[in-house]
Formats: structure tokens, sequence, C-alpha cells
């Protein structure tokens, strides 16, 4: 069945849009909840006339969430946590955590956790970005910390830099090479040995003459 949508379907389609779909989604969720309608007039005039609103609808959130997004943008937000061995959490940190901080760095009431786009849930302490869809086309960035509770944050990052630097400077004075032997210092070594030689001959000859006044 072709159907003119006369609301935004998340997934599906947008207000305005003609599709086909499928005749049981039609008839069992599109049509019944006045999300589409058959794409014939007057239908199709409506939703033409819901889209041009929605579009500007559209251009006012977008306006008000590129500002948004410079407020927060690279914004770094740190989470205490219980923390097991080798760094894992008890538990872990999920969007809604998130989204309670981001509110906090906004200084608003609440932050819609479904704007969190997190893969998984954080199972381990340290640093990773995470994106905001703040709307359907403006999303933002913000580093996230997972610190355990008791420390300071950044303590854990600033104590794994000291060891990646120095794990570096050990690399590179490994890979140092040893000088080589010049070859002004080969002439000279060779000059030395050379300058031996006379002074033993001449010893040689001093002694023959002792031999012979004997």
């Amino acid at each position: 069945m072709k159907v003119v949508f006369l609301k935004n379907v998340e997934g599906t389609a947008q207000v305005g849009e003609v599709k086909e779909v499928k005749n049981g989604f039609a008839r069992n969720y599109l049509l019944p909840r006045g999300l589409a309608a058959p794409a014939i007039e007057p239908y199709l005039t409506r939703a033409q006339g819901r889209a041009s609103k929605e579009v500007k609808r559209q251009e006012e959130f977008d306006r008000d969430a590129t500002a948004l997004a410079g407020r927060i943008e690279g914004s770094r937000i740190s989470i205490p946590a219980r923390v097991g061995e080798q760094g894992k959490l008890y538990g872990s940190v999920t969007s809604v955590h998130i989204a309670a901080e981001v509110a906090k760095l906004l200084g608003d009431d609440e932050f819609d956790h479904r704007k969190v786009l997190l893969p998984e849930a954080i199972k381990e302490v340290g640093l990773q970005p995470v994106r905001l869809r703040l709307t359907r086309n403006v999303e933002a960035s913000v580093e996230v910390e997972v610190f355990a509770e008791g420390e300071e944050p950044g303590a854990a990052l600033a104590e794994e830099e000291a060891s990646e630097a120095e794990a570096e400077e050990e690399a590179e004075v490994e890979e140092t090479p040893e000088p080589e032997a010049t070859a002004a210092g080969d002439e000279v070594a060779d000059q030395d040995e050379t300058a031996v030689e006379p002074e033993s001959e001449q010893e040689g000859a001093d002694e023959d003459e002792r031999r012979e006044e004997v």
C-alpha cells in the first residue's frame, strides 16, 4: 500500500514522504494511529503543509542545538565508580549516568539519556569519547572519564601517561646506536704503530755494536 506520512516515524519516514509499505503495517499500525494516510487527495495536500511546518520547526531546533553543542563540545565529565581488580568496575556506567552528568554540565535538571550514543555500557576505568545526538542533524562529543572512588579525577590518567612517556624514553635509549670509530681515529692508531718500529730497529743496531766491541 502506498501511504503519505502525516507524522515523523523514527526509522521509517518523515512527515510528507510518500512510501510503499506492507498492507499489514499500514492497516494495523500507521493508519489507526494517524501516522499516515492513503496517498490520495486531500491527504497529500495536508501532508505537504505539515512537512513545511516541520522543516521550519527542525531548523529552529537545529539552531538551538548548534549553540548547545558549542558549549559542550570536547568537554570532559568525570564519573566515580567502585573498582575491583585490574580497573574493572563493580557494575557499569550507562547512558543514564552520562546523561545526568551532561545535565549538570549544562546547568539543566535533566538530559535525555536516549541522546547519549553509547554502543555499550562502560565497565572499566579510563577515558573515552562519547557522542551526543542533540537533534536529528546536530551532534556533539564529550570525553567521559571513569575513575575509582576515593581517587582524584585524572590521577589514573596522569599515571598512565607518565608510564607511557617513561617507556618511550627507554625505547629511545635502547635504539641509540654505539658510536663508530672514525677514519681519523684509525689513521692515528696506524701512525702510533708505525712510530714504534724505528725505535725497535735502533735498539737492535745498538745491541749489535756492543757485541762487536766485546
